[in-house]
């Protein structure tokens, strides 16, 4: 419905009524608050001007008298209008308009970011997200998701919320689902070598969420942390929130160096860790460093958080222990997550606590959210009791592998001939490309974006870039099937021939 702007105005109007435009795309009555609000916070229609009554509106409008009616109801209590018995209806002052006499209407404005140290250290740290549009070659991070078994999960989907009972619908534990909990115990002890039960184990929202409950568990006012470097740059944001500082301890061809926590001292009460696929270089933690770094726990009284992010990727010989099965003192929390199993989206992990500890992380997931989605646990718990997750697991395995070997194979015809050797990643889902120098590690980039292909800089991927002078790419192998793969690889070195002459 279109208003009448070719008829003159009631001079009983305080305002011209020819901007104001109403159709069939919705409510008349909202359309009509909304264009009355705008005109009063614009200062259009002044503070203190009497309001048409409801009969005049509608008259001059087209509209109904009820529809006025309500819209008025509507602006009466948003404020923005007051009725005087039998006087009719006057505007209010709204807010554009409280702003210095002469002014005008106030403008918009922001207000300023606040000066703490941890909302400052937030300003530098970019969430992941996902690039718009298909997945492209070399993307880091992400598994075969072309291989997720979406039928069979909607059908236990569907299962699930024929079966549930109401009180499913309601808060659930904060620590979890129970029967998921049971599941995940069973499945770290049989294939991880992790000997834990059900009371040990936090459901997270992914592990990222994880490192955040450790960190805010852990640390108390003054305490410092420590992380690898080049390291895990979302593990080092969630260590910001709640550690006085957190310092960088360098990693070589052995895993992080433990001789390097010595000089920091008694402050230092946790240090985040990747022992089993060290992020994003890709080693492996000796044995005698994995036993030093338990040494140093017990020594400072300190906690190592232990992050077992793709650890069911091992492409050669068997995965390797986790850090926390030689733990003997208590000193290490395991954090993991099945995003690279599943999918990235399904935003479920696990924290596992030594004994004792569950009912205060508990609590303090149940301040933060109060816990995952009740209904995403319990498929995934059928998910696993049904079978369906180790065929997955052994499914996703094998295809990781074969995207790895066709990486390699491909870029053994066609870059290495370059001057570019790539180290073949003995697990993970991504290959580590060290570089001499920052500037080739940009121009390398620069060109592979310009044909449309991802690449993990190492000063976006890396850490605390600030104290990393390591220069380095990661890539993905794992997103796209072979063949794809080894045509990318082609278009790469392609891309790359003039930079690397």
């Amino acid at each position: 419905m279109t208003d009448h702007h070719g008829k003159a105005a009631s001079p009983a109007l305080p305002f011209d009524i020819a901007g104001i435009r109403l159709d069939g795309s919705g409510s008349l009555t909202r359309q009509l608050v909304e264009q009355l609000r705008l005109r009063m916070l614009q200062g259009r229609l002044p503070a203190g001007a009497r309001m048409p009554t409801t009969r005049e509106l509608a008259g001059a409008l087209g509209l109904s008298r009820n529809t006025v009616v309500r819209a008025y109801e509507h602006l009466l209590d948003e404020g923005l209008i007051k009725s005087r018995v039998g006087d009719g209806s006057y505007v209010t002052p709204p807010l554009a308009q409280m702003s210095p006499a002469g002014a005008g209407p106030a403008a918009p404005s922001a207000a300023p970011l606040p000066q703490t140290p941890r909302w400052l250290g937030l300003q530098a740290f970019t969430p992941s997200r996902t690039p718009a549009g298909p997945v492209r070659a070399f993307r880091w991070g992400s598994p075969a998701m072309d291989l997720f078994p979406a039928a069979l999960w909607s059908r236990l989907q569907s299962q699930a919320w024929r079966r549930h009972d109401t009180r499913e619908l309601a808060y659930g534990d904060p620590a979890g689902l129970p029967a998921l909990r049971e599941w995940l115990a069973d499945y770290l002890c049989s294939a991880r070598g992790l000997a834990c039960h059900a009371g040990q184990i936090l459901i997270t929202a992914g592990a990222q969420q994880g490192i955040t409950l450790a960190a805010m568990a852990l640390l108390g006012p003054g305490d410092e942390a420590a992380l690898e470097s080049p390291g895990y740059r979302s593990a080092a944001a969630a260590l910001a929130l709640a550690a006085t500082k957190v310092h960088p301890v360098p990693v070589d061809a052995e895993g992080l160096r433990p001789g390097a926590l010595e000089a920091l001292g008694p402050r230092c009460r946790l240090l985040y860790v990747t022992p089993s696929h060290q992020f994003p270089t890709g080693v492996a933690m000796s044995l005698q460093r994995r036993m030093d770094l338990l040494a140093w726990a017990r020594r400072q009284q300190a906690w190592i958080l232990e992050d077992d992010y793709d650890s069911e990727y091992r492409h050669v010989g068997l995965p390797l222990a986790p850090l926390s099965s030689l733990d003997s003192a208590g000193r290490t929390l395991y954090v993991g997550s099945l995003s690279k199993l599943m999918f990235p989206g399904l935003r479920l992990g696990y924290l596992v606590a030594p004994p004792g500890w569950l009912p205060t992380l508990a609590r303090l997931r149940a301040v933060l959210d109060r816990h995952s989605a009740c209904m995403d646990q319990q498929v995934m718990a059928d998910f696993i009791a049904q079978g369906h997750f180790l065929r997955h697991v052994r499914r996703m395995r094998r295809a990781a592998r074969e995207r790895r070997d066709a990486l390699l194979g491909a870029w053994a015809r066609h870059i290495e001939p370059l001057g570019l050797p790539l180290p073949a990643p003995e697990a993970g889902l991504h290959a580590y490309l060290p570089l001499p120098e920052a500037g080739l590690e940009r121009r390398l980039t620069e060109a592979a974006s310009a044909a449309q292909l991802e690449v993990g800089a190492m000063r976006h991927v890396g850490g605390l870039p600030e104290v990393s002078a390591r220069a380095g790419l990661v890539l993905g192998f794992a997103a796209l099937p072979p063949a794809a793969t080894r045509r990318a690889v082609q278009t790469l070195a392609q891309a790359w021939r003039p930079v690397l002459g």
